[in-house]
């Protein structure tokens, strides 16, 4: 049926067509469903992924795509591929309800949805994000190498961000902003080197298209061309909801951080069977290359899972032609 697929994986990103490859390379029927709208779109070029370094986000998206598709992979994107719920059958499978008024049938389901990073309240950082707004320095320390950064503090996490961000440069800023410092942090960053600015962030300062500071409530000004933040990271969670899976806080040295679908982390099942997740959906703190071996180690469990099922099913059969005999 062109409704009905062995899998129907939900989300085009990394984790989603790297595990649609792994299926569609197992001779499995695979529909991948897409809404257009990958977590690192707002960045120019991803950093880090072996073989596509510098390479910009919709170029490995769309290599991605190209591949799934040269062993018969199907796709539906836009609006049409995004899965507002999906329910549970009878027999076992699911059925995809799609924003088009379309369903879809599949037998197993990988949800790959990833996650939306919520950014502290502060004017302008929506509109720099992934480009000198920032978080990782994986992703984008090499970039800002020795440039004066500054680090928004909005939670206990920030001390070690400046810790982390001082790798790439000596020139980091503490912006104490609405964060009450402790003692020790000061002193910590005291000894790196890390120069703590007191007062809650105003706005930012653009010049050209470029940041160039930001302005304290108070009115003075903080030259950087970095500014990191830490965003909550929010899985996208229409899709488990709608099957009743649990979506949890993620939490990182005893601070909320996050949610995120409770997933085995090695094989990527759910609670539910049938259900698999991989990607930031289900490991927040994921880059591209670790979301990419989560959907290809959930594809492998799907397979497996769906030639065991089609074992047993032979097995039945056999039995039932020798007149339910068992073992010989």
């Amino acid at each position: 049926m062109d409704n009905s697929f062995d899998v129907v994986v939900v989300g085009g990103g990394t984790a989603g067509l790297a595990g649609a490859l792994t299926l569609v390379r197992a001779r499995r029927s695979v529909l991948v469903l897409d809404s257009g709208s990958p977590r690192n779109a707002p960045a120019a070029h991803l950093h880090g992924y072996l073989g596509r370094d510098g390479a910009s986000p919709g170029q490995l998206l769309a290599v991605g795509r190209a591949e799934v598709a040269g062993y018969g992979g199907a796709f539906r994107s836009g609006a049409a591929g995004t899965a507002l719920a999906v329910d549970r059958l009878p027999d076992g499978g699911f059925l995809v309800r799609c924003a088009d008024g379309s369903a879809v049938r599949a037998d197993r389901l990988l949800i790959a949805t990833g996650l939306v990073d919520e950014l502290p309240e502060l004017a302008g950082l929506g509109e720099r994000w992934g480009r000198d707004v920032l978080h990782c320095p994986y992703c984008h320390g090499w970039e800002v190498r020795d440039e004066p950064i500054a680090v928004l503090a909005t939670g206990p996490l920030a001390v070690h961000q400046a810790q982390l961000w001082r790798n790439w440069s000596e020139r980091v800023t503490l912006l104490a902003h609405t964060w009450p410092l402790t003692g020790e942090d000061r002193e910590l960053m005291s000894a790196l080197g890390v120069a703590v600015v007191e007062g809650e962030v105003a706005g930012l300062d653009v010049v050209g298209d470029r940041l160039t500071g930001v302005t304290l409530a108070g009115g003075a000004a903080v030259a950087c061309t970095a500014l990191v933040v830490a965003p909550r990271f929010t899985a996208r969670a229409g899709v488990p909801r709608s099957l009743g899976l649990p979506v949890v806080t993620v939490e990182r040295a005893g601070v909320a951080i996050g949610t995120c679908l409770e997933a085995d982390p090695e094989t990527g099942a759910t609670a539910l069977r049938g259900v698999w997740a991989a990607g930031n959906v289900a490991g927040p703190l994921e880059q591209l290359a670790g979301a990419a071996a989560a959907g290809v180690r959930a594809a492998v469990s799907v397979n497996t899972d769906l030639c065991e099922a089609q074992a047993r099913t032979a097995l039945e059969a056999h039995r039932a032609r020798r007149g339910g005999a068992g073992p010989a």
